[in-house]
C-alpha cells in the first residue's frame, strides 16, 4: 500500500456520499496518483466495514472484468472482486428506479449459490462444482460511482467493482450434467437482443472465476461461505439502461431474468 490511512478513508467517504447520493465523482486516481490495487481495495473494505456496522449483511460476492469484452471495455487486463449486500438483491420481474444509480448497465451472469464454504488458496473447477448447491441465471446491474466511467483497475476496485444491484432468477440445482463453460446468454433491452454470449467467455467456464475469487480472496483471511452466492461474471459486454427500459437475460438451461427501470 503507498497511501495513508487517512487518505484511504477520505477516498472511502468521497465513494460512499458519492453512492449515497447518486452522484459520480472524478477518477480517485487522477485526485491520488500514488493509487495501487492494495490501496484500491482497503479503500473497498472501509465501505464494505461501515455499510456493515450500519446492519447490512454480507449475503454474497461478484466477480468483475472476467470476459474479454468486459476487459475491452474498460480497458483492464485482469478480474476484480466486490461484495454484495442484502438490499442490493432483487427479485427477477423487479421494477427499479434508475435515478437509484449513477449511470447503470446491465449484463447476463450465472449465480452460484454456496452450501460448502471455499477457502483459498488451491481452490479447483472442481470444488467449486462440489460446494455448490444451485445455479442461477442473473442480471447484474453495474455502476459507477466514478464519473463517465472512466475508469482504471484502481478505480473500479475502490468502488466495489462497480456494484449496483443484482437480479436473481430461479434458484436450479446443480447437477452433474449442467454444462456452464457451454451455456450461451443473450442480453435483450426493450425486446432487442443486444449481444451473445459463451460462458467460456468467463475465464474459460464461470465455476473457474468462482475459483479464482476463493482464490484472490485468500491474502484477506476471507472464505466464501455457505449460503453466499457468487456472481461470476458477465458473458456479454454491458449496456447502458435508461428510465422505461425493460432488460432482461435468457441463460441457455438456466432461463430467463428480467427487471424494469422506471
Amino acid at each position: 500500500m503507498t497511501m495513508p490511512r487517512d487518505l484511504i478513508e477520505h477516498a472511502a467517504d468521497l465513494l460512499a456520499v458519492a453512492d449515497a447520493d447518486a452522484a459520480p465523482i472524478g477518477q480517485l486516481t487522477q485526485r491520488y496518483p500514488q493509487m495501487d490495487i492494495a490501496d484500491a481495495y482497503a479503500i473497498q473494505q472501509v465501505n464494505l466495514a461501515k455499510r456493515v456496522d450500519q446492519g447490512r449483511i454480507v449475503v454474497g460476492r461478484k466477480i468483475g472484468l472476467t470476459s474479454e469484452p468486459m476487459q475491452t471495455l474498460l480497458g483492464v487486463d485482469q478480474p476484480d472482486f466486490g461484495y454484495l449486500l442484502d438490499d442490493m438483491v432483487v427479485p427477477s420481474g423487479a421494477t427499479l428506479p434508475r435515478n437509484r444509480f449513477c449511470a447503470p448497465r446491465v449484463e447476463p451472469e450465472v449465480a452460484f449459490l454456496l452450501d460448502q464454504p471455499l477457502r483459498g488458496p488451491g481452490i479447483t473447477v472442481q470444488q467449486v462444482r462440489a460446494a455448490t448447491a444451485a445455479v442461477a441465471a442473473a442480471l447484474e446491474i453495474v455502476d459507477s460511482r466514478i464519473a463517465e466511467w472512466k475508469l482504471t483497475l484502481c478505480d473500479t476496485v475502490a468502488d466495489n467493482a462497480s456494484s449496483g444491484a443484482v437480479v436473481l432468477g430461479p434458484w436450479l440445482p446443480f447437477t452433474d450434467d449442467i454444462d456452464l463453460a457451454s451455456a450461451r446468454a443473450s442480453l435483450c433491452l426493450n425486446g432487442t437482443e443486444i449481444d451473445t454470449g459463451l460462458g467460456s467467455a468467463v475465464l474459460g467456464d464461470p465455476a473457474a472465476a468462482v475459483a479464482w475469487l476463493a482464490n484472490a480472496l485468500a491474502p484477506f483471511g476471507v472464505a466464501l461461505q455457505p449460503g453466499q452466492f457468487v456472481m461470476s461474471g458477465s458473458f456479454t459486454t454491458a449496456a447502458f439502461v435508461e428510465p422505461g427500459d425493460d432488460a432482461s437475460a435468457a441463460v441457455s438451461g438456466l432461463g430467463t431474468v428480467s427487471v424494469t427501470f422506471t
